[in-house]
C-alpha cells in the first residue's frame, strides 16, 4: 500500500513543496494558495464554520491560512467534526504525506466497505471546507497542526491504534542493530542505516513478502501480534523475553520503544489489518427512530398538564422566598440545607428543586438582593410575570430554559479543585448546553408527529456527531438532562415534542398553541365538612392568593386540596383579615355551603387572636386576663422565653418579639404583635423584592456565529488585503551601497520621495502601492489612485477598500509604482 513511509515534518502551510512534487501542474502548493483559489462562497463557508478565524478579521489570505493552522483553532475545528470526518482526518494523519485519494480510500474501506467509499467524498469535503485538508486528490495534505495532534506517539497514542513507522521507530537505534535485523530477514546488507530502513520499509509494505515472512512465524508469535495489532501498539518485555517475542524482535516486527517496551511498526500493523486504519468505521449517522408513537392530541394534553404544574411549582418556590429568602454563600450560591428545605417545600427531590431554582433564576424571577446580609429574593419581574396569562408565563420560562448555559444537573458534583458545585453557584455554566438541548429537541421533532425516541439511539447519534472524547461525554450527560427537563417543563409530552414545544424550536410564539390546552381559571372552590376545600382547577389570582394564606395545600393534581387549620386561620388573621372578612370570603367563593366546623374554627381562633399582645421591651406580653398570664408562667414550656411579671397584666421576656410569638403559638396560644402605640401589628408586611435585576446572560460556546453582513464584510476585507499584498510593484532603484529590498518587503521611502510619487500619480491618474500605519499602530498595504494631495494628506480611490479614502502622508511608510501589467 505504500503507507509506511512518511516525509519529514515541514510547514506545508507556509512553504511550497519540493520541486519534485510540482508535477501536479496547477495544484496548490500551500494552504494559503489553496484558500486564495476559493471563491467568495468558499471563504464564507470557512468563516461560518470556524468563526474564531474572524477575531480579528485577517488582513489577507496568508494571515487567514496562518490562523487556520494554529493549535487552538485546529483543536476547536476537530472537536466539531462528526465521527466519519474525524476518522478520515485520523487516517490522513497516519498516511503518507501527501496522500493520494486511492490510498486514503483503501485505509478507510479496505476495498470492501461500500458505505465508507460512498461517504468519503462528503467527509473529505467537510475537511476541505474547514481548511483542515488541502491539495488535489493526488496530493491530499492534512494541516500540519492537525497531523501533529492526530499522529501516534509514545505519549499520545493515535485513535487508530497504530504506532510509529519503521523510519520513526528506528530513529534512535544503532546502525549495527539495524543491519542485524536486515540480515535476519535475509535482505542484502547496505552501507548505511538510511538505505537499511528503506529496505525494511519496502519489505513490510510488500503484501506477498510479508505474508511469506509471517508464515514462518511461530503460532505464539501470531498471538503476540494479535494483542497489539488494533492497539495500543506498545507492550512491555522482560530482560529475557520469550522465544516468540525474540523471533519478532530479531526480525524487526517488534521494534524497541524504550528499555522495557517494544512497539509494533505501523507498516506491519496495516498488513495484519488488511490495510484498514480503523477497526470499525462509522460512515453513516446512527438512525433515531420512534420507539413509540402517541396521538398528537394526547402528547399536547400531557405536555400542557406538565406546563401548568411547572408554573405552579415556580410560583410556589419564588413566593416562599419573598419574606425570608435563603442566604447567599460567601463564595456564591445556595447552601445545601437551603436546597433541602426548598425540596421539602416543593415535595420533590433535591436535583428537581435545583432545576426549578435555576430555571427561575434564568428567567430573571429571583436573584440576590445585594444587601449586607445578602439573600435571595424575588425580583420586580416576578410580579409582572405573575400578572401574565398562564400560556405567556410558560413562554417566559421555556424561552429562558432553551438557551441557558447554567446546568442544574451538575449541582452536588465537584469541580477541578474538589469544591462542591452549589445551586446558583458561579461554576454551573456549560457553554455546550444550549446547542445540545436544541439538537436533542430537533432530533425528536424530526420523528413522525407524536413519536418518542429511544434514548439510547438518540445518545448514539449525538456521540457520532461529536465523537471527541471529553466533548462527547459532556454532551451525553447534557442530552440526558435535556430529556428529563423538557418533560417536566412541558416542552415534550410522553417523550414526544408538543405542538407548542415545536413552535418554541422554530422561534415562534408558543403561547397561542398552549393556551387552548390549559384549563380556564375558576373562581370557586368546594368546601368539605372535614375542613378541606377542593379547587376543581387553577384558581383565579385573587382567590388563589387569599386561599393560600387562609389554608395549607394538602395535595396537588387535577384538583388541588386545601386544608384549614388553626395555624392557617391565625395566619390569615395576622395578615389583617378579620373573622367577618373570612366568613364573607368563603361564602362568596364556595359552591357548597360553608361547613359549620369551619365557621366554628374561624370564630374560635379569632376570639383568642390578639388576646395576648407582644411588643418590644426586649419583648413583653400584655394581657387583660391575669389568670392567663399566671397559666403561661406556670407552664414549663415557657422557661426558655425568660418571662417575668412586670405588672398584673404585663410579662417581660428576654426573647426577641418574633421568637416570643413563635414560642407562645407553639404552646397553643394565639398572640398578636403590638406596635409601640399599642395597636395590633398586621403581619402582612410588603413582600421583599430585590432591586431591578437582569436575567443571567448565557456563556457563549466560543465566538458567536457571524451573520451574513459580517461574513460579507470580512470576505471583502480579506480580498482587499490580498490584492494589496500580492500586487506586483516596480522595485525602486537602491541607493548606492545599500542592498535592494527583499521580495515582498515594504521599500522604505523618504518623506520627499513619498510626496513626489503620490503627486505624480495624482497628475497622471495612475495607481500606486503604499504601506500605511494607522493611529492604533496597525500596518496594512493598500493600492490607491491619488486624486488630491494637499495639507499633509492624500485623497484617492482605495482599490482594496473599494471606496475613496484619505491618508495622512506622515503615516505612509513607503510607496511604489505598480508594474506595467498591474496598472
Amino acid at each position: 500500500m505504500g503507507t509506511g513511509r512518511r516525509t519529514g515534518r515541514r510547514d506545508q502551510e507556509a512553504t511550497t513543496v519540493p520541486e519534485a512534487s510540482t508535477a501536479a501542474g496547477n495544484a496548490p502548493r500551500s494552504l494559503a494558495e489553496a484558500l486564495r483559489a476559493r471563491d467568495d462562497v468558499g471563504l464564507t463557508a470557512l468563516l461560518h464554520a470556524r468563526p474564531d478565524l474572524l477575531n480579528p478579521v485577517p488582513g489577507d489570505v496568508t494571515q487567514l491560512a496562518t490562523r487556520a493552522g494554529t493549535r487552538a483553532s485546529v483543536v476547536r475545528a476537530l472537536d466539531r467534526l462528526d465521527r466519519f470526518a474525524l476518522q478520515t482526518a485520523e487516517a490522513l494523519a497516519v498516511a503518507p504525506d501527501p496522500c493520494p485519494y486511492p490510498v486514503l480510500e483503501s485505509l478507510l474501506t479496505g476495498g470492501e466497505n461500500e458505505a465508507a467509499r460512498a461517504e468519503l467524498p462528503r467527509a473529505l469535503g467537510t475537511l476541505r471546507d474547514q481548511a483542515l485538508v488541502w491539495g488535489d486528490e493526488e496530493r491530499l495534505r492534512l494541516v500540519r497542526t492537525a497531523r501533529e495532534l492526530l499522529a501516534p506517539s509514545a505519549q499520545r497514542p493515535s485513535p487508530t491504534g497504530l504506532g510509529p513507522t519503521v523510519s520513526e521507530a528506528t530513529a534512535g537505534m544503532s546502525p549495527t542493530r539495524i543491519q542485524e535485523i536486515v540480515a535476519a530477514l535475509g535482505l542484502p546488507a547496505t552501507h548505511d542505516a538510511v538505505s537499511a530502513v528503506t529496505a525494511l520499509t519496502g519489505l513490510f509494505t510488500d503484501p506477498e513478502r510479508m505474508s511469506a515472512l509471517l508464515d514462518e512465524a511461530p503460532a505464539e508469535a501470531h498471538q503476540v501480534l494479535g494483542r497489539l495489532v488494533w492497539g495500543p501498539p506498545y507492550g512491555e518485555v522482560t530482560p529475557q523475553p520469550t522465544a516468540p517475542v525474540r523471533w519478532l524482535r530479531d526480525r524487526g516486527l517488534l521494534l524497541p520503544a524504550s528499555a522495557r517496551t517494544v512497539v509494533l511498526p505501523r507498516e506491519v500493523a496495516l498488513h495484519l489489518r488488511g490495510g484498514l486504519a480503523h477497526r470499525l468505521t462509522a460512515p453513516l449517522a446512527p438512525p433515531v427512530g420512534a420507539r413509540r408513537e402517541h396521538r398528537p392530541q394526547l402528547v399536547d394534553a400531557n405536555a400542557a398538564g406538565q406546563a401548568l404544574a411547572a408554573l405552579d411549582t415556580v410560583e410556589e418556590l419564588v413566593k416562599s422566598w419573598e419574606h425570608a429568602g435563603p442566604a447567599v454563600l460567601r463564595a456564591g450560591g445556595l447552601a445545601v440545607r437551603d436546597l433541602k428545605r426548598a425540596a421539602t417545600a416543593l415535595d420533590t427531590t433535591e436535583p428537581s428543586a435545583a432545576f426549578w431554582i435555576e430555571l427561575a433564576y434564568a428567567a430573571g424571577l429571583l436573584a440576590s438582593d445585594g444587601e449586607a446580609d445578602e439573600r435571595y429574593a424575588p425580583t420586580p419581574a416576578f410580579d409582572d410575570w405573575c400578572e401574565l396569562p398562564p400560556a405567556e408565563r410558560w413562554s417566559v420560562l421555556a424561552a429562558a430554559w432553551l438557551p441557558a448555559t447554567r446546568t442544574a444537573g451538575l449541582v452536588g458534583e465537584q469541580d477541578a479543585k474538589g469544591r462542591t458545585l452549589s445551586t446558583l453557584g458561579p461554576e454551573l455554566d456549560r457553554s455546550a448546553a444550549p446547542e445540545v438541548r436544541r439538537r436533542v429537541l430537533n432530533l425528536i421533532a424530526e420523528l413522525p408527529e407524536g413519536g418518542s425516541p429511544d434514548p439510547d439511539a438518540l445518545l448514539d447519534r449525538l456521540a457520532w456527531e461529536r465523537p471527541v472524547r471529553g466533548t462527547s461525554d459532556l454532551r451525553a450527560r447534557l442530552a440526558h438532562w435535556t430529556l428529563t427537563e423538557s418533560e417536566v417543563l412541558g416542552v415534550t409530552g410522553r417523550g414526544a415534542i408538543s405542538a407548542f414545544g415545536r413552535a418554541l424550536l422554530e422561534h415562534r410564539d408558543p403561547a397561542p398553541l398552549l393556551a387552548p390546552q390549559l384549563p380556564e381559571p375558576v373562581d370557586h372552590v368546594l368546601l368539605q365538612a372535614d375542613l378541606t376545600a377542593v379547587a376543581p382547577g387553577p384558581l383565579r389570582r385573587p382567590l388563589g392568593d387569599t386561599l393560600a394564606v387562609l389554608a395549607d395545600v394538602e395535595s396537588k393534581g387535577g384538583a388541588t386540596v386545601y386544608r384549614f387549620t388553626p395555624g392557617s386561620v391565625r395566619r390569615a388573621l395576622d395578615a389583617g383579615h378579620t373573622a367577618v372578612d373570612l366568613h364573607a370570603f368563603l361564602a362568596e367563593h364556595s359552591r357548597t355551603p360553608v361547613p359549620q366546623p369551619l365557621s366554628y374554627l374561624i370564630d374560635d381562633v379569632a376570639r383568642r387572636h390578639g388576646h395576648l399582645r407582644v411588643g418590644a421591651a426586649s419583648s413583653y406580653v400584655r394581657c387583660d386576663d391575669d389568670g392567663m398570664l399566671n397559666e403561661i408562667l406556670a407552664d414549663k414550656r415557657s422557661a426558655g422565653l425568660g418571662l417575668r411579671r412586670l405588672a398584673p397584666t404585663v410579662l417581660a421576656a428576654q426573647a426577641e418579639p418574633g421568637a416570643l410569638l413563635d414560642g407562645l403559638r407553639a404552646m397553643g396560644y394565639a398572640p398578636a404583635a403590638e406596635s409601640r402605640t399599642g395597636d395590633v401589628l398586621v403581619a402582612r408586611a410588603d413582600a421583599h423584592r430585590t432591586p431591578a435585576r437582569s436575567a443571567p446572560v448565557p456563556v457563549p460556546d466560543g465566538p458567536p456565529v457571524p451573520d451574513a453582513t459580517l461574513l460579507g464584510a470580512a470576505v471583502r476585507a480579506i480580498r482587499a488585503g490580498d490584492l494589496a499584498a500580492t500586487a506586483v510593484r516596480k522595485e525602486p532603484a537602491s541607493a548606492a551601497g545599500s542592498p535592494p529590498p527583499a521580495a515582498g518587503e515594504l521599500p522604505r521611502t523618504s518623506a520627499a520621495e513619498t510626496l513626489a510619487t503620490v503627486q505624480a500619480a495624482a497628475l497622471t491618474g495612475s495607481a500606486v502601492w503604499i504601506g500605511y500605519v494607522n493611529a492604533e499602530g496597525a500596518a496594512s498595504q493598500r493600492v490607491i489612485a491619488p486624486v488630491r494631495v494637499e495639507g499633509g494628506f492624500v485623497t484617492g480611490y482605495d482599490h482594496t477598500a473599494d471606496e475613496v479614502r484619505t491618508y495622512a502622508l506622515h503615516r505612509i511608510t513607503g510607496v511604489a509604482e505598480l508594474a506595467e501589467d498591474q496598472v
